[in-house]
Protein backbone atom coordinates (compact mmCIF):
# COMPACT_ATOMS: atom_id res chain seq x y z
CA UNK A 1 0.00 0.00 0.00
CA UNK A 2 1.38 3.39 -1.01
CA UNK A 3 -0.11 6.62 0.31
CA UNK A 4 -0.01 9.06 -2.60
CA UNK A 5 0.06 12.73 -3.42
CA UNK A 6 -0.43 14.24 -6.90
CA UNK A 7 1.81 16.78 -8.59
CA UNK A 8 0.32 18.12 -11.82
CA UNK A 9 1.65 20.41 -14.55
CA UNK A 10 0.51 21.42 -18.03
CA UNK A 11 2.87 20.46 -20.85
CA UNK A 12 4.14 22.28 -23.93
CA UNK A 13 4.56 19.06 -25.92
CA UNK A 14 4.46 15.28 -25.39
CA UNK A 15 8.23 15.45 -24.80
CA UNK A 16 7.96 18.12 -22.08
CA UNK A 17 9.47 16.93 -18.78
CA UNK A 18 9.18 20.22 -16.89
CA UNK A 19 7.13 18.27 -14.37
CA UNK A 20 10.47 17.04 -12.99
CA UNK A 21 11.21 20.56 -11.72
CA UNK A 22 7.67 20.92 -10.39
CA UNK A 23 8.20 17.71 -8.42
CA UNK A 24 11.42 19.09 -6.96
CA UNK A 25 9.72 22.37 -6.05
CA UNK A 26 7.09 20.33 -4.19
CA UNK A 27 9.78 18.42 -2.29
CA UNK A 28 9.58 15.21 -4.33
CA UNK A 29 11.79 13.53 -6.92
CA UNK A 30 11.18 11.21 -9.84
CA UNK A 31 12.19 8.34 -7.55
CA UNK A 32 8.95 8.96 -5.63
CA UNK A 33 6.75 8.53 -8.71
CA UNK A 34 4.66 5.35 -8.75
CA UNK A 35 2.51 6.33 -11.73
CA UNK A 36 2.45 9.02 -14.39
CA UNK A 37 -0.90 9.80 -16.01
CA UNK A 38 -0.89 12.25 -18.91
CA UNK A 39 -3.03 13.68 -21.68
CA UNK A 40 -1.19 14.31 -24.96
CA UNK A 41 -2.38 16.33 -27.92
CA UNK A 42 -2.65 13.63 -30.58
CA UNK A 43 -5.78 12.24 -32.19
CA UNK A 44 -6.21 9.46 -29.65
CA UNK A 45 -6.45 6.87 -32.45
CA UNK A 46 -4.14 4.12 -33.68
CA UNK A 47 -1.58 6.48 -35.21
CA UNK A 48 -1.40 8.84 -32.23
CA UNK A 49 2.38 8.97 -31.90
CA UNK A 50 2.18 11.71 -29.27
CA UNK A 51 1.67 8.84 -26.82
CA UNK A 52 4.73 7.02 -28.16
CA UNK A 53 6.86 10.16 -27.89
CA UNK A 54 5.74 10.75 -24.31
CA UNK A 55 6.37 7.11 -23.43
CA UNK A 56 9.87 7.19 -24.95
CA UNK A 57 10.70 10.46 -23.20
CA UNK A 58 9.53 9.47 -19.72
CA UNK A 59 10.89 5.93 -19.89
CA UNK A 60 14.37 7.35 -19.34
CA UNK A 61 13.24 9.47 -16.39
CA UNK A 62 10.94 7.36 -14.22
CA UNK A 63 11.69 4.41 -11.95
CA UNK A 64 11.54 1.05 -13.72
CA UNK A 65 8.56 -0.11 -11.64
CA UNK A 66 6.45 3.01 -12.25
CA UNK A 67 3.47 2.62 -14.56
CA UNK A 68 2.54 5.13 -17.23
CA UNK A 69 -0.80 5.96 -18.82
CA UNK A 70 -0.54 8.27 -21.82
CA UNK A 71 -3.95 9.09 -23.24
CA UNK A 72 -4.13 10.94 -26.53
CA UNK A 73 -6.67 13.60 -27.41
CA UNK A 74 -7.09 17.07 -25.90
CA UNK A 75 -9.94 18.34 -28.03
CA UNK A 76 -11.89 21.46 -27.12
CA UNK A 77 -10.71 23.16 -23.94
CA UNK A 78 -8.76 20.18 -22.57
CA UNK A 79 -5.15 21.07 -21.73
CA UNK A 80 -2.23 18.71 -22.34
CA UNK A 81 -0.80 17.91 -18.93
CA UNK A 82 0.87 15.26 -16.78
CA UNK A 83 -0.01 14.11 -13.27
CA UNK A 84 2.60 12.34 -11.16
CA UNK A 85 1.25 10.07 -8.43
CA UNK A 86 4.00 10.11 -5.81
CA UNK A 87 4.43 8.10 -2.66
CA UNK A 88 4.40 10.29 0.43
CA UNK A 89 4.86 9.91 4.18
CA UNK A 90 4.24 13.52 5.13
CA UNK A 91 2.09 14.27 8.17
CA UNK A 92 -1.46 14.44 6.96
CA UNK A 93 -5.17 14.29 7.65
CA UNK A 94 -7.08 11.62 9.59
CA UNK A 95 -7.49 8.08 8.28
CA UNK A 96 -9.23 7.31 5.01
CA UNK A 97 -6.48 8.60 2.72
CA UNK A 98 -5.98 7.81 -0.95
CA UNK A 99 -3.59 4.95 -1.61
CA UNK A 100 -2.31 3.43 -4.82
CA UNK A 101 -1.25 0.03 -6.05
CA UNK A 102 0.46 -0.26 -9.41
CA UNK A 103 1.52 -3.15 -11.58
CA UNK A 104 1.61 -4.67 -15.02
CA UNK A 105 0.31 -7.80 -16.64
CA UNK A 106 2.54 -10.03 -18.71
CA UNK A 107 2.57 -9.15 -22.41
CA UNK A 108 -0.86 -9.81 -23.88
CA UNK A 109 -0.56 -12.42 -26.65
CA UNK A 110 -1.78 -11.06 -29.96
CA UNK A 111 -4.39 -13.81 -30.21
CA UNK A 112 -5.75 -12.92 -26.73
CA UNK A 113 -6.21 -9.20 -27.32
CA UNK A 114 -9.89 -8.29 -27.03
CA UNK A 115 -10.72 -11.81 -25.89
CA UNK A 116 -11.16 -13.84 -22.70
CA UNK A 117 -7.41 -14.20 -22.20
CA UNK A 118 -7.05 -10.45 -21.77
CA UNK A 119 -10.05 -10.36 -19.41
CA UNK A 120 -8.45 -13.03 -17.22
CA UNK A 121 -5.02 -11.37 -17.24
CA UNK A 122 -6.39 -7.99 -16.14
CA UNK A 123 -8.74 -9.51 -13.56
CA UNK A 124 -5.94 -11.51 -11.96
CA UNK A 125 -3.62 -8.52 -11.73
CA UNK A 126 -6.29 -6.19 -10.33
CA UNK A 127 -7.13 -8.75 -7.64
CA UNK A 128 -3.45 -8.95 -6.70
CA UNK A 129 -3.09 -5.18 -6.55
CA UNK A 130 -6.18 -4.76 -4.38
CA UNK A 131 -4.83 -7.41 -2.01
CA UNK A 132 -1.41 -5.71 -1.92
CA UNK A 133 -3.06 -2.41 -0.96
CA UNK A 134 -5.51 -4.06 1.48
CA UNK A 135 -8.38 -2.51 -0.46
CA UNK A 136 -11.83 -4.06 -0.50
CA UNK A 137 -13.89 -3.54 -3.67
CA UNK A 138 -15.95 -0.88 -1.91
CA UNK A 139 -12.79 1.10 -1.12
CA UNK A 140 -11.78 1.39 -4.80
CA UNK A 141 -12.58 4.63 -6.62
CA UNK A 142 -10.66 4.14 -9.86
CA UNK A 143 -8.85 1.43 -11.78
CA UNK A 144 -6.90 3.04 -14.59
CA UNK A 145 -5.56 0.70 -17.27
CA UNK A 146 -3.43 1.34 -20.33
CA UNK A 147 -3.64 -1.62 -22.70
CA UNK A 148 -2.26 -2.56 -26.14
CA UNK A 149 -3.94 -2.54 -29.53
CA UNK A 150 -3.45 -4.47 -32.76
CA UNK A 151 -1.21 -3.05 -35.46
CA UNK A 152 -0.91 -4.11 -39.08
CA UNK A 153 2.33 -5.90 -38.18
CA UNK A 154 0.93 -7.77 -35.18
CA UNK A 155 -2.14 -8.84 -37.16
CA UNK A 156 0.14 -10.20 -39.88
CA UNK A 157 2.17 -12.15 -37.31
CA UNK A 158 -0.97 -13.61 -35.82
CA UNK A 159 -2.25 -14.72 -39.23
CA UNK A 160 1.17 -16.18 -40.09
CA UNK A 161 0.86 -18.35 -36.97
CA UNK A 162 -2.45 -19.65 -38.31
CA UNK A 163 -4.56 -17.77 -35.73
CA UNK A 164 -7.37 -15.35 -36.57
CA UNK A 165 -7.11 -12.23 -34.36
CA UNK A 166 -10.18 -10.77 -32.68
CA UNK A 167 -10.36 -8.25 -35.54
CA UNK A 168 -8.32 -7.20 -38.56
CA UNK A 169 -9.35 -3.58 -38.08
CA UNK A 170 -6.71 -1.75 -36.03
CA UNK A 171 -9.09 1.01 -34.92
CA UNK A 172 -11.69 -1.54 -33.87
CA UNK A 173 -8.99 -3.33 -31.89
CA UNK A 174 -8.65 -0.27 -29.63
CA UNK A 175 -12.28 -0.61 -28.59
CA UNK A 176 -12.04 -4.38 -28.19
CA UNK A 177 -8.95 -4.09 -26.00
CA UNK A 178 -10.59 -1.42 -23.84
CA UNK A 179 -13.67 -3.61 -23.51
CA UNK A 180 -11.73 -6.72 -22.44
CA UNK A 181 -9.72 -4.77 -19.88
CA UNK A 182 -12.83 -3.10 -18.47
CA UNK A 183 -14.55 -6.46 -18.14
CA UNK A 184 -11.45 -7.76 -16.34
CA UNK A 185 -11.69 -4.92 -13.82
CA UNK A 186 -15.40 -5.57 -13.31
CA UNK A 187 -14.79 -9.29 -12.73
CA UNK A 188 -11.95 -8.61 -10.27
CA UNK A 189 -14.09 -6.24 -8.18
CA UNK A 190 -17.15 -8.50 -8.21
CA UNK A 191 -19.22 -6.08 -10.27
CA UNK A 192 -19.98 -8.83 -12.79
CA UNK A 193 -19.38 -12.57 -13.07
CA UNK A 194 -17.02 -14.36 -15.46
CA UNK A 195 -20.03 -15.69 -17.44
CA UNK A 196 -21.28 -12.08 -17.69
CA UNK A 197 -17.91 -11.08 -19.14
CA UNK A 198 -17.97 -13.93 -21.64
CA UNK A 199 -21.47 -12.94 -22.74
CA UNK A 200 -20.39 -9.31 -23.07
CA UNK A 201 -17.52 -10.30 -25.36
CA UNK A 202 -20.10 -12.00 -27.57
CA UNK A 203 -22.25 -8.86 -27.52
CA UNK A 204 -24.97 -10.55 -25.50
CA UNK A 205 -24.77 -8.64 -22.21
CA UNK A 206 -24.94 -4.97 -21.24
CA UNK A 207 -22.62 -5.04 -18.23
CA UNK A 208 -20.08 -2.50 -17.05
CA UNK A 209 -17.74 -1.32 -14.34
CA UNK A 210 -18.37 1.80 -12.30
CA UNK A 211 -14.67 2.46 -11.65
CA UNK A 212 -12.77 1.21 -14.73
CA UNK A 213 -11.08 3.73 -17.00
CA UNK A 214 -9.30 2.11 -19.93
CA UNK A 215 -7.10 3.59 -22.66
CA UNK A 216 -5.35 1.69 -25.44
CA UNK A 217 -2.27 2.46 -27.48
CA UNK A 218 0.48 1.09 -29.68
CA UNK A 219 3.28 2.10 -27.33
CA UNK A 220 3.05 -1.03 -25.13
CA UNK A 221 2.26 -4.74 -25.32
CA UNK A 222 1.21 -5.33 -21.71
CA UNK A 223 -1.35 -3.62 -19.48
CA UNK A 224 -0.27 -0.91 -17.05
CA UNK A 225 -2.64 -0.76 -14.08
CA UNK A 226 -3.19 1.89 -11.40
CA UNK A 227 -5.64 1.10 -8.59
CA UNK A 228 -6.76 4.03 -6.43
CA UNK A 229 -8.80 3.69 -3.26
CA UNK A 230 -9.42 5.27 0.12
CA UNK A 231 -7.85 3.10 2.81
CA UNK A 232 -9.43 3.20 6.27
CA UNK A 233 -5.97 2.55 7.73
CA UNK A 234 -4.01 5.19 5.81
CA UNK A 235 -3.20 8.80 6.64
CA UNK A 236 -2.41 11.07 3.70
CA UNK A 237 -3.20 14.31 1.89
CA UNK A 238 -5.72 13.06 -0.67
CA UNK A 239 -9.08 11.34 -0.90
CA UNK A 240 -11.32 10.38 -3.77
CA UNK A 241 -15.00 10.02 -4.60
CA UNK A 242 -16.53 8.58 -7.75
CA UNK A 243 -19.80 8.37 -9.60
CA UNK A 244 -21.17 7.32 -12.97
CA UNK A 245 -22.26 9.87 -15.54
CA UNK A 246 -25.39 8.59 -17.28
CA UNK A 247 -24.70 10.55 -20.47
CA UNK A 248 -22.38 13.25 -21.81
CA UNK A 249 -24.55 16.02 -20.31
CA UNK A 250 -24.85 14.56 -16.80
CA UNK A 251 -23.73 17.56 -14.77
CA UNK A 252 -25.84 16.50 -11.80
CA UNK A 253 -23.66 13.49 -10.98
CA UNK A 254 -20.54 15.64 -11.07
CA UNK A 255 -22.09 18.39 -8.97
CA UNK A 256 -23.10 15.82 -6.36
CA UNK A 257 -19.48 14.64 -6.18
CA UNK A 258 -18.25 18.22 -5.85
CA UNK A 259 -20.76 18.79 -3.02
CA UNK A 260 -19.28 15.79 -1.21
CA UNK A 261 -15.79 17.21 -1.67
CA UNK A 262 -16.92 20.57 -0.30
CA UNK A 263 -18.63 18.94 2.68
CA UNK A 264 -15.31 17.24 3.52
CA UNK A 265 -13.49 20.57 3.34
CA UNK A 266 -11.60 19.43 0.28
CA UNK A 267 -9.97 21.13 -2.71
CA UNK A 268 -10.18 19.40 -6.10
CA UNK A 269 -6.79 18.25 -7.39
CA UNK A 270 -7.74 16.14 -10.41
CA UNK A 271 -10.76 14.78 -12.24
CA UNK A 272 -10.55 11.56 -14.28
CA UNK A 273 -13.46 10.59 -16.52
CA UNK A 274 -14.54 8.39 -19.42
CA UNK A 275 -16.56 9.64 -22.35
CA UNK A 276 -18.25 8.11 -25.38
CA UNK A 277 -20.81 8.93 -28.02
CA UNK A 278 -24.11 7.32 -27.08
CA UNK A 279 -24.37 4.28 -29.38
CA UNK A 280 -28.12 4.85 -29.76
CA UNK A 281 -27.40 7.98 -31.80
CA UNK A 282 -29.31 10.25 -29.44
CA UNK A 283 -28.94 11.99 -26.08
CA UNK A 284 -32.10 12.48 -24.02
CA UNK A 285 -34.21 11.97 -27.10
CA UNK A 286 -32.33 14.36 -29.35
CA UNK A 287 -30.23 13.12 -32.27
CA UNK A 288 -26.47 13.61 -32.18
CA UNK A 289 -24.06 13.29 -35.12
CA UNK A 290 -20.95 12.03 -33.35
CA UNK A 291 -21.31 8.58 -34.88
CA UNK A 292 -21.92 9.79 -38.43
CA UNK A 293 -19.11 12.34 -38.77
CA UNK A 294 -16.69 10.90 -41.32
CA UNK A 295 -14.07 13.56 -40.56
CA UNK A 296 -13.56 12.93 -36.86
CA UNK A 297 -13.72 9.81 -34.71
CA UNK A 298 -16.64 9.80 -32.28
CA UNK A 299 -14.16 9.46 -29.41
CA UNK A 300 -12.83 12.92 -30.24
CA UNK A 301 -16.31 14.45 -30.18
CA UNK A 302 -17.04 12.77 -26.86
CA UNK A 303 -13.82 13.97 -25.23
CA UNK A 304 -14.52 17.54 -26.30
CA UNK A 305 -18.11 17.46 -25.04
CA UNK A 306 -17.44 15.86 -21.67
CA UNK A 307 -14.17 17.75 -21.25
CA UNK A 308 -15.93 21.07 -21.70
CA UNK A 309 -18.63 20.14 -19.22
CA UNK A 310 -16.21 18.98 -16.53
CA UNK A 311 -13.73 21.81 -17.04
CA UNK A 312 -16.53 24.33 -16.61
CA UNK A 313 -17.78 22.69 -13.44
CA UNK A 314 -14.39 22.40 -11.72
CA UNK A 315 -12.73 25.48 -13.23
CA UNK A 316 -9.73 23.56 -14.54
CA UNK A 317 -8.97 22.39 -18.07
CA UNK A 318 -6.00 20.20 -17.07
CA UNK A 319 -8.21 17.21 -16.39
CA UNK A 320 -8.11 13.63 -17.63
CA UNK A 321 -10.91 12.77 -20.04
CA UNK A 322 -10.51 9.57 -22.05
CA UNK A 323 -12.64 8.60 -25.03
CA UNK A 324 -14.12 5.19 -25.68
CA UNK A 325 -16.06 3.83 -22.70
CA UNK A 326 -16.85 0.25 -23.70
CA UNK A 327 -18.20 -1.48 -20.54
CA UNK A 328 -17.05 1.54 -18.53
CA UNK A 329 -20.30 2.94 -17.23
CA UNK A 330 -23.60 2.65 -19.10
CA UNK A 331 -23.78 3.16 -22.88
CA UNK A 332 -23.21 6.84 -23.62
CA UNK A 333 -21.99 7.57 -20.08
CA UNK A 334 -18.92 6.76 -18.04
CA UNK A 335 -17.27 6.71 -14.62
CA UNK A 336 -15.90 9.94 -13.15
CA UNK A 337 -13.50 10.19 -10.21
CA UNK A 338 -12.69 13.34 -8.28
CA UNK A 339 -9.44 13.37 -6.31
CA UNK A 340 -9.21 16.09 -3.70
CA UNK A 341 -6.89 17.42 -1.01
CA UNK A 342 -7.98 17.66 2.62
CA UNK A 343 -6.56 19.85 5.34
CA UNK A 344 -3.74 18.29 7.37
Amino acid sequence: MTVVDIVKRTTSSPADTALVKTLADAGYSTADVVALVAKTEGNGCVNDFSRTLADHTWDAVLPADAVTVFSGGTEGVLSPHASAFVGTDRPAAPEGALVAAVGRTASIPIADLGRAGQVRAVAARVRELCADAALEPGDVHLVLVKCPLLTTESISRCLADGVEPATRDTLRSMAMSRAASALGVAVALGEISEPDAAAALRGEADVWSSVASISSGAELDDCHILVLGNSPAAHGPLRAVHGVMRDAMDARTVLDLLDRVSADGGEVVQVLAKAEADPSGSIRGRRHTMLTDSDLSSTRHARAAVGGLLAGLVGDSAIYVSGGAEHQGPPGGGPVTVVYRVAS
